[in-house]
C-alpha cells in the first residue's frame, strides 16, 4: 500500500496510471477464471502466483544462496498441492505442519552460508512456505468448496472476489488518502511513506468494497456483518502490508520483484490479500 503524504506529482500520476493500466487487464482474466474455469483452473492461477510470490521471498532471505531459493519454492508448493488437493485428509496437513518446519534448520545446515544471516535462513526456511503457500491457496479452496456448502454456485468466487477487494479497495483508499490528506507518520521506522490519514482512507475503502459486494454480487453476506469483516481485514491487511515492508527493509531490497508493472513484485501485490483471504476464510469457516 502507497499513502504517500508527498510525491513528486509527474511520478505519481505516471504509477497511477500503469496501476490503472494493470487491473483493467488483470481484473476481467481473474473474474473469467474464477466465474467460468473450472476450480482447477482457479487453483493454477493462484499455484502460479504462489511459486512467484515464494521465489520473491527467498530471493530477500537467501540472496546469495540460489539452491535454497529453489528449495523453498519447492517446499511451497509442497504446501500449496498438500492443503488443495488433499482436502479433508487431517493426517496430510499435520504431517505437513511438522514436516516443513522441521527442515528449516536442516536445509541451513546444509548451506550454511554466512553464519550471521544462518538464524534469519533457517526461520525464512521453516515458516516461508507456509506463510505464501498457506493463504494463497485458502483463496482457490473458498473458489471450490464455498459454493457445495452454501448451495449458490456463485458464492465461491464471490468470497474471493470479496477477500482480493477487501485488500485491493485498502490500497486505494490508503493511496489516494495519504497523497492528498496525509500528514502524519503511521509507522517510519518500517515504511516512511505511509501516513495515519492514509490508513484510515484504507479502512474506509476495504469497507467500500464490502458493501459493494453485499449489494452487486454476494447477497448471502449480511451488510453489517460485511462492514465488520472489512474493518477487521482492512486493518489485519495493513499489518500484513507493514509486515513486508518491515522484510524488505531490514533486507535491502527496495520492491520483492518487477513482474507486475506499476506494482513491484507478486509480493508487493498480495501482502495485504495473505492477511484479507485468511480472515475471510476464517470467516465462512466459522460462520453459522
Amino acid at each position: 500500500m502507497s499513502n504517500e503524504p508527498t510525491a513528486k506529482p509527474e511520478s505519481a500520476n505516471a504509477n497511477l496510471a500503469v496501476r490503472i493500466a494493470t487491473a483493467a487487464v488483470g481484473a476481467p482474466a481473474i473474474l473469467l477464471i474464477l466465474y467460468r474455469a473450472p476450480h482447477w483452473g482457479g487453483f493454477l492461477l493462484i499455484f502460479i502466483a504462489t511459486l512467484i510470490g515464494a521465489w520473491e521471498l527467498f530471493g530477500m532471505t537467501h540472496q546469495e544462496d540460489p539452491p535454497s531459493r529453489m528449495i523453498g519454492v519447492g517446499l511451497t508448493a509442497a504446501v500449496s498441492c498438500v492443503f488443495y488437493w488433499c482436502s479433508g485428509q487431517p493426517k496430510h496437513y499435520i504431517a505437513m505442519m511438522i514436516v516443513v518446519p522441521l527442515l528449516g534448520p536442516l536445509v541451513t545446515l546444509l548451506r550454511l552460508g554466512d553464519m550471521k544471516t544462518a538464524a534469519l535462513r533457517a526461520c525464512a526456511m521453516s515458516m516461508g512456505p507456509m506463510f505464501v503457500g498457506l493463504p494463497l491457496t485458502l483463496l482457490a479452496v473458498m473458489n471450490r468448496d464455498i459454493g457445495l456448502q452454501t448451495g449458490v454456485a456463485s458464492d465461491g468466487p464471490g468470497f474471493v472476489i470479496l477477500s482480493i477487494m477487501l485488500a485491493w479497495f485498502g490500497d486505494t483508499g490508503g493511496y489516494f488518502a495519504g497523497r492528498f490528506l496525509g500528514k502524519h507518520k503511521l509507522y517510519p521506522a518500517v515504511s516512511p511513506k505511509k501516513t495515519v490519514e492514509g490508513s484510515i482512507g484504507g479502512l474506509a475503502g476495504s469497507a467500500l468494497g464490502a458493501v459493494m459486494a453485499h449489494f452487486w454480487y454476494l447477497p448471502s453476506l449480511p451488510l453489517a456483518t460485511g462492514i465488520g469483516l472489512a474493518l477487521v481485514a482492512g486493518a489485519l491487511g495493513q499489518l500484513g502490508d507493514l509486515g513486508e515492508s518491515l522484510l524488505k527493509r531490514s533486507t535491502g531490497v527496495k520492491d520483492s520483484g518487477a513482474i507486475v508493472p506499476g506494482h513491484g513484485g507478486i509480493l508487493d501485490r498480495v501482502d495485504a490479500l495473505i492477511m484479507t483471504g485468511t480472515v475471510v476464510y476464517l470467516y465462512t469457516l466459522f460462520r453459522t
